[in-house]
């Protein structure tokens, strides 16, 4: 039966050894200073929570919980710099479900050039994996307390796929572009860089945006209007799930951000130079909380929340 230090080792493999003073196998790990204030991000995915083993592999819940920590970094607008992995296993988990588990993360740690300092193994009755994610800072953050009267709103990518992507791989579905968007989001760390140049506020969209974009309102004590017809929406979200579950989807990971008018045209051209898409969606007024509002200009009701597995 493998042991711990067996497993940090069979883990460790695929990783790159990290360029820092002191890495994985000490009690912790040494970090040289940076020149820019540094972002500090935990989250956690858990079995039958985020994701179950019958629907996704091990390479898709390495990628998942490295994801999701990314994803919090780019929304502050920072590069990632370092993480740290604990991980719970079952007792008897499988080495090669170990070492898929691994890969996936460490392909997505290639592609942000994250690198692993540090970790811990423990065992536990369901599989989890909790990541410390710290970024560097360029410019001052992007926070959700920034948004301002006269703001416009802007989403990237689409609203919905990974709520629709759930559903799917509940009903037994476990292939197309939804169930690849719940399985392996996509954190938008190069939009979140380009947005601190041009944003007043931004966050990312984990609870879905009808909850995200109440988080911003709350925040920056302002009001938002989302304009219906602007959400963007694949035709397979708007065909199964409609507005409301574009609205209330979560798990999409894309960035939810506050822009000032004087700079909406420059951050447009950027983004179209960079490859992001971006849709305008509604607009920062005076007051509190958050409508939306379909052409006719009748206000929708709030939709209901976003379920996980459990």
């Amino acid at each position: 039966m493998p042991g711990e230090f067996d497993f940090i080792r069979s883990f460790l493999r695929h990783f790159p050894r990290a360029r820092v003073p002191v890495g994985p196998g000490d009690d912790c790990a040494v970090l040289a200073p940076q020149r820019g204030a540094l972002c500090v991000t935990t989250d956690a995915v858990v079995e039958d929570v985020h994701f179950t083993r019958a629907a996704f592999s091990p390479a898709d819940i390495g990628h998942k919980a490295l994801a999701v920590n990314l994803s919090d970094l780019a929304s502050m607008g920072a590069t990632p710099r370092w993480f740290v992995c604990a991980l719970a296993l079952p007792r008897g988990f499988p080495p090669r479900e170990l070492d898929g588990l691994a890969r996936g993360m460490a392909a997505l740690a290639r592609e942000h050039r994250i690198a692993l300092v540090g970790g811990n193994f423990t065992s536990a009755r369901e599989l989890s994996v909790t990541l410390t994610a710290a970024g560097e800072l360029s410019r001052p953050p992007l926070t959700r307390a920034g948004a301002r009267p006269g703001d416009l709103l802007y989403v990237s990518g689409t609203l919905g796929d990974a709520r629709l992507g759930l559903q799917r791989l509940l009903a037994g579905v476990k292939r197309g572009a939804a169930v690849r968007r719940q399985r392996r989001p996509e954190p938008r760390v190069a939009l979140g860089r380009l947005a601190a140049r041009f944003a007043s506020a931004a966050l990312d969209v984990s609870d879905g945006l009808a909850q995200d974009l109440g988080h911003l309102c709350a925040a920056s004590r302002v009001h938002a209007t989302v304009e219906l017809e602007r959400l963007p929406m694949t035709a397979a979200v708007r065909a199964a799930l409609g507005a409301e579950g574009a609205l209330a989807g979560g798990e999409d990971y894309e960035l939810l951000m506050s822009v000032p008018p004087p700079r909406s045209r420059a951050f447009e051209r950027a983004c179209a130079r960079a490859g992001h898409s971006v849709t305008r969606i509604g607009l920062i007024s005076e007051g509190r909380g958050w409508v939306c509002r379909d052409m006719t200009g009748r206000v929708l009701p709030p939709p209901r929340g976003f379920d996980h597995f459990r």
